[in-house]
């Protein structure tokens, strides 16, 4: 033997001998051998994997001869295996705490299949039918542990999950995974169908007054034995282990809580069922102590429940819901009551009930309402958050982010809040000095925080801060505050103690470098770059900022610059004017764009073009956002220049797509459409796509005033976009052979992308351009087959009523550019009653009633004076009238239905007696009557109000009817005008509703 293997053997014999598993076929060939290993301190295998083993062997299925899979066999080894299972079971005392936590659901479904079996359950014998006082105590508790183990599973299974990491993939694990998961579902499928009668089950057991009996590894046996080997014992003697009748009850009662809990969620009056439950468990523990307990109840879980089930249900009992603080908080939440909802957490800051994460929920969702528009809560929600603030303070823990963003901005009212929280949450009395010392700490910084002294002075002038910070802390603090410098001259001026120290040759390379960073004065940077490069020519100083973005066409143009000092000046200059374009400094823009500008005609006619088409971009940026915002036109010199930009023709010039459109944008919104039309270079129309869109539409827009409203240069405008919306539609052969349709949504059939469409026309302003774009998207959208309500739009007859590849529009990108076509035509004029139209047919068509009679509503209101003038027939046809009424009725206005009839050209009696009829109105109903002018409506509602019995409200319509303006003998004129002073009236009630 080797020194080496020698080694090797020496260290082996050395460890100590780990004792070898017992196999489960073990247990099989030596019946006692299961006791004995049970009772070991540690044994291996544990008792549940022993349970696994057991019942995997058991329901293993088996191959015939014909090597067809069959059912496991009823022999002799599966019905021992089987017993052995039940036997571990019956050593854990059937705890299904424990059983639950390590067997997954389709085992223990298996296990306790088994324990009904044995237990001589008759099969396919429904629980519910089964009279339980009948039945031995052994059968009675197995149906009991079955039952009870199916509602806790319906509960579990309701619970989040936390995903397991999956480890590296593996075929055939994979598949056991599947199949598992397959079978709890159908198992859990199974038990929620069954819930109603596991629930009747459990109820029909707390009536049950006697002690049962669980079946124990002894009864396992005598029932395993053959019945004249059993000796007189049956399964109705107390062989078993005794549990007795309360312990029953306490931990039914907690289950069946549990699960009138979980279905709370959809029917809140369960929650008192499971209120009465769990109270009855509290009572039962309290009477009998959890240790007498058999089976385990977690405290602390049944001590939520109860306090959840308090807050979830009205008590009629007015002083608990005084002494929980839960319930209040409900109660305010509920009823909106927010201050005292402040008040309640700033007492519980003296008393400390309230978790810290409750109080963060509480606060959630008060910022999530905030959010949804309810502005008054901005208060409440920083009244919350200081009151959170200073309970964390106390408590020693870090002040949250939500304070510091609250407290950027501080103003008198937040801070006298916050000083009357920090008074109400100590008692200076009874506090220790740690609470003490954190408060003080607190306020210290508050001040050290701020920069208004006049704030400083409120927080340190206040009684709470004198108390807590001794004089000598106190006059250090206020000094310190007034002799510290503003923030920003501790940016700019250095420390005077360091004045004197040399600087290094590092140090000034990199103040220069901030320097150049900060400035935009074009002659500074220039000087700054020319030190730099005296000091070192290794660095290029035009890589220092990741914020200097030139674009791509340029960059490589720049770079090419063999100078290193006038490479980094054009291409910082460049990028810093790029900057100040974007954020709208036009100003320092301009003179960085001239300062090279200057610099590169000198030696780069391309750079020169380059700088001249970028301040031509500049200047356009300038004018729309100067003199173009209050209407004025641009220059002519302006106007030359753009069209320049489109005819120039210079070869080998980087261009950015960017300046065309922009160009095409600016003559389309200054109406210089005779240009685009009849002047545009035909090769430009070809190879630039944004000449070509712009072409067509002030070709369109040109002839629409037209008496005929010619349709050939609206149909070229309508293949382009069509083109563009479409999907290319390509079809892949799958591993099935089946063939499969794929569809790209960012088509390339068309001239542009849909995105870069919808960033064009968000570029326009022109109100004849945007209303031709919307109308052809609108025009686009009612062409789909599925549609149910048209949208409507004007000069919507120009456009062709078909198209011949309808799958290959994508209908969806379609719609969705509708909408925020139509968004941002009403940030351009919020009063274009058809955009406004528009806007209220798409929320009729996506069912947003509500919001369509506002906009509905909104575009008569407009266009005549709020309703003060008579609202345009072509802007309220009868289809918006239509529309309007079906949204009223499908809202249960049914008043305003049968006034809104009144307006069409023909009264729709039918309809507006059909909603009369209608009992359940969530409108004015009899307030409304005022507003009818038709007598046959009036005569109508009186007759209903006659035959119902509604006296009152017969009244109200016969003074509505026996006004003389309303006499069928006046004349027209009169009636006329009865009638437009109640729509008047009526519609101006209509928009206080709901604007």
């Amino acid at each position: 033997m080797s020194a080496e293997a020698a080694d090797r053997e020496a260290a082996t014999s050395s460890r100590p001998c780990t004792p070898p598993q017992t196999s489960w076929f073990e247990f099989v060939l030596e019946e006692a051998l299961l006791e004995q290993h049970l009772q070991k301190p540690s044994p291996d295998p544990p008792p549940v994997q022993l349970i696994v083993q057991f019942l995997e062997q058991a329901s293993k299925p088996s191959v015939n001869e014909q090597n067809q899979v069959q059912p496991p066999p009823d022999n002799k080894r599966n019905r021992i295996l089987k017993l052995l299972a039940l036997k571990v079971a019956a050593h854990l005392k059937w705890d299904l705490d424990v059983l639950e936590k390590s067997l997954s659901v389709p085992v223990l479904n298996m296990l306790l299949n088994e324990l009904l079996c044995i237990s001589k359950v008759p099969p396919g014998t429904k629980h519910v039918d089964v009279d339980l006082s009948s039945l031995p105590p052994t059968t009675a508790m197995a149906i009991l542990l079955y039952n009870r183990w199916a509602i806790r599973t319906i509960v579990q299974s309701s619970f989040p999950v936390k995903q397991v990491k999956p480890g590296p993939p593996q075929l055939n694990v994979m598949n056991q995974i599947q199949q598992e998961k397959e079978l709890t579902e159908n198992i859990l499928k199974v038990l929620k169908e069954q819930a109603a009668d596991s629930i009747l089950v459990l109820e029909g057991a707390l009536k049950l007054n006697k002690d049962l009996y669980v079946h124990t590894i002894r009864t396992l046996d005598l029932l395993a034995m053959e019945p004249g080997m059993v000796n007189g014992e049956t399964e109705s003697s107390t062989a078993g282990l005794k549990i007795s009748a309360e312990e029953i009850q306490c931990q039914v009662c907690y289950d069946l809580g549990a699960i009138y809990f979980q279905q709370g969620s959809t029917n809140t009056a369960v929650h008192e069922k499971a209120k009465e439950k769990f109270f009855k468990t509290k009572e039962l523990i309290a009477k009998n102590g959890s240790s007498s307990l058999h089976f385990t109840i977690d405290e602390e879980r049944l001590a939520g429940y109860c306090q959840a089930c308090e807050v979830l249900t009205s008590s009629s009992d007015d002083a608990s819901q005084q002494a929980t603080p839960y319930s209040q908080i409900h109660s305010c939440m509920k009823s909106g009551k927010y201050q005292d909802l402040v008040k309640i957490f700033l007492e519980d800051n003296l008393t400390l009930s309230l978790p810290e994460q409750f109080r963060q929920s509480v606060l959630r969702e008060l910022f999530q309402k905030a959010q949804q528009g309810n502005d008054a809560l901005d208060e409440v929600c920083f009244k919350v958050c200081v009151c959170n603030t200073v309970c964390d303070i106390l408590q020693g823990r870090i002040i949250d982010i939500q304070f510091c963003q609250l407290f950027l901005k501080p103003s008198k009212e937040k801070i006298d809040f916050l000083l009357e929280v920090c008074s109400g949450s100590i008692n200076l009395e009874s506090a220790s000095e740690e609470l003490k010392r954190r408060m003080a700490a607190f306020l210290k910084n508050l001040c050290l925080g701020m920069e208004d002294l006049q704030f400083v002075f409120m927080i340190s002038s206040h009684d709470l801060f004198i108390k807590l910070l001794k004089d000598d802390e106190r006059k250090l603090l206020i000094d310190q505050m007034r002799k510290r410098s503003p923030r920003i001259n501790l940016c700019t001026k250095p420390v005077t103690s360091f004045y004197d120290i040399p600087a290094s040759a590092s140090v000034n390379i990199g103040q220069l470098e901030h320097q150049l960073i900060l400035s935009v004065d074009p002659w500074r940077i220039r000087q700054i770059l020319i030190e730099l490069h005296g000091m070192t020519s290794e660095r290029q100083f035009w890589t220092i900022s990741n914020k200097w973005e030139v674009p791509n066409v340029y960059g490589n143009v720049i770079l090419g610059i063999k100078d290193s000092l006038t490479r980094d000046l054009v291409y910082i200059l460049m990028a810093k004017g790029l900057h100040c374009c974007a954020i709208k400094d036009f100003v320092h823009a301009k003179q960085l764009f001239a300062a090279c500008l200057e610099l590169v005609t000198e030696f780069s006619p391309k750079l020169r073009q380059v700088m001249l088409n970028e301040m031509l971009l500049l200047d356009i940026y300038t004018h729309e956002a100067g003199a173009g915002v209050s209407g004025e036109r641009p220059p002519s010199d302006l106007i030359s220049r753009v069209r320049g930009y489109l005819e120039m023709r210079v070869p080998d010039i980087p261009l950015r797509q960017v300046i065309a459109e922009e160009c095409v944008a600016f003559l389309l919104n200054w109406c210089e459409n005779e240009y685009l039309t009849m002047q545009v270079p035909l090769p430009l129309v070809q190879t630039n796509p944004y000449v070509k869109l712009g072409q067509l539409l002030a070709a369109t827009c040109k002839e629409l005033p037209g008496p005929k409203e010619s349709r050939r240069t609206a149909k070229d405008l309508w293949e382009v976009v069509v083109q563009i919306c479409s999907v290319s539609n390509q079809h892949k052969r799958g591993n099935d052979g089946r063939v499969s349709l794929i569809k790209h949504r960012e088509s390339t059939l068309g001239i542009m992308y849909r995105s870069e469409l919808l960033s064009f026309i968000k570029k326009l302003r022109e109100p004849l351009v945007l209303t031709t774009i919307l109308s052809l998207f609108v025009k686009l959208h009612n062409v789909r087959e599925d549609i149910v309500n048209d949208i409507a739009a004007e000069h919507i007859s120009i456009w062709p009523s078909s198209i011949p590849n309808l799958q290959s529009v994508d209908f969806e990108a379609v719609a969705i550019t509708v909408k925020e076509l139509v968004s941002y035509a009403l940030t351009i004029n919020a009063n274009n009653h058809f955009w406004l139209i528009i806007q209220a047919d798409i929320y009729f068509a996506t069912n947003q009633y509500s919001a369509a009679l506002h906009y509905y509503l909104q575009a008569g209101a407009v266009c005549s004076d709020f309703f003060n003038k008579m609202v345009p027939p072509d802007v309220y046809t009868d289809q918006v009238i239509k529309r309007m009424i079906k949204c009223c009725s499908l809202l249960n206005c049914h008043t305003q239905v049968a006034i809104l009839c009144q307006f069409l050209r023909e009264v729709d009696y039918k309809t507006a007696f059909k909603a009369l009829q209608e009992q359940n109105s969530h409108d004015a109903m009899d307030s409304y009557y005022e507003y009818i002018w038709d007598v046959t409506i009036l005569e109508y509602l009186t007759y209903l109000h006659h035959k119902r019995g509604e006296t009152d409200k017969r009244q109200i319509a016969i003074k509505a009817i026996g006004q003389t303006e309303l006499n069928a003998s006046n004349p027209e004129e009169v009636l006329q005008l009865a009638a437009q002073r109640r729509k008047k009236k009526f519609l101006q009630a209509m928009a206080k509703l709901y604007f």
